[in-house]
């Protein structure tokens, strides 16, 4: 009860929570139970990701549940027939400017590009370039039910930098841990730092605040469909220690 409270007690504690919003249990590894949460929506927002695999599940890793899990809840949408659009939050981590030859990155950065997963990277551990394949994977996957025009479904992929600024929670999130892990002395999270530098650059920076805007723009056109790179700035790991 007490990690239920940790996960939901922030949006029971909204307005009108009482009467208008409705909370359903599901899990990514069991990817069907979404259905019944997606049913009579014309939005979804599919937010997460398997961080942590599950040694017993039906799947060999978090990128192949990902995957599964992309694909349930697209199929999910299209059978529902009230599903307009689905928006998918992404990660840069997806969309590295690599070269595939590991001769060094493109010229630039753009919607066009994706992680080549078959490279080494130094400041990676396993669970961080875990991680980029299961990202990579799962949004190619998700798109792909946007470009099947038979199923009259629009998919939206924004693809955030790093993500900062004030929260709500009771906690630290992650991300902005990363942010301030040369502050705190944090490896772990230094480490995932300089992973990004190193697959990207720099780093990709954007506020949550602009993250939510982004989120409800993408419900408020009339139409739109396709991949996004959502950063204000790219900086370099110095220059977070300097600022």
């Amino acid at each position: 009860m007490e990690n239920r409270s940790c996960k939901v007690g922030l949006l029971q504690s909204l307005p009108n929570a009482d009467t208008r919003l409705r909370l359903f249990k599901a899990d990514i590894y069991n990817p069907d139970e979404f259905e019944q949460a997606i049913q009579g929506c014309e939005f979804v927002f599919h937010v997460a990701t398997p961080l942590q695999h599950i040694e017993d599940s039906q799947y060999k890793n978090t990128a192949e549940a990902a995957v599964a899990g992309a694909k349930s809840i697209a199929v999910s949408c299209i059978n529902s027939a009230t599903v307009r659009r689905v928006i998918y939050t992404a990660s840069v981590v997806a969309a590295a400017p690599l070269k595939d030859d590991e001769t060094g990155f493109k010229d630039s950065m753009d919607e066009s590009c994706w992680t080549p997963l078959n490279l080494p990277f130094s400041h990676g551990n396993s669970h961080l370039k875990d991680y980029a394949h299961s990202k990579t994977v799962a949004e190619k996957e998700i798109l792909s039910h946007g470009e099947n025009k038979t199923g009259g479904l629009e998919v939206v992929s924004l693809a955030y930098g790093l993500v900062g600024g004030e929260t709500l929670l009771p906690y630290t999130p992650e991300s902005v841990d990363l942010f301030i892990s040369q502050l705190t002395d944090h490896e772990n999270r230094y480490q995932a730092l300089k992973f990004l530098e190193e697959l990207l650059g720099k780093v990709p920076i954007i506020h949550i605040d602009d993250v939510c805007e982004a989120h409800i723009f993408c419900i408020e056109k009339p139409s739109i469909n396709g991949r996004f790179l959502c950063a204000s700035s790219s900086i370099s790991s110095a220059k977070i220690t300097n600022y």
